[in-house]
């Protein structure tokens, strides 16, 4: 049985609620929503960072574009854009 390589990102179109746990965590209140102006709670920050951290698919769809826009093959965008690290 082939070893499955776990090192190569996949990714999708991220959803809005990305840009929205950010603007909350940096502003460490709720921005939206029945508890809007509230401090955020640790366990709250927490949700929110752990989204924020699953959001790195965010990045290779960056790279796919901006590998694009430079010129590059899409087979070779996508190569770029799941490439782990910068």
């Amino acid at each position: 049985m082939a070893k499955k390589d776990y090192s190569v990102r996949k990714w999708m179109v991220p959803k809005k609620r990305a840009e929205s746990y950010a603007k909350d965590r940096k502003q460490k209140v709720h921005t939206y929503g029945p508890k809007e102006g509230q401090e955020l709670t640790d366990y709250e920050a927490g949700l929110r960072s752990g989204y924020l951290l699953c959001q790195s698919d965010h990045a290779g769809i960056y790279k796919y574009k901006k590998a694009r826009d430079e010129g590059k093959s899409k087979a070779e965008a996508k190569r770029i854009s799941q490439k782990r690290g910068k």
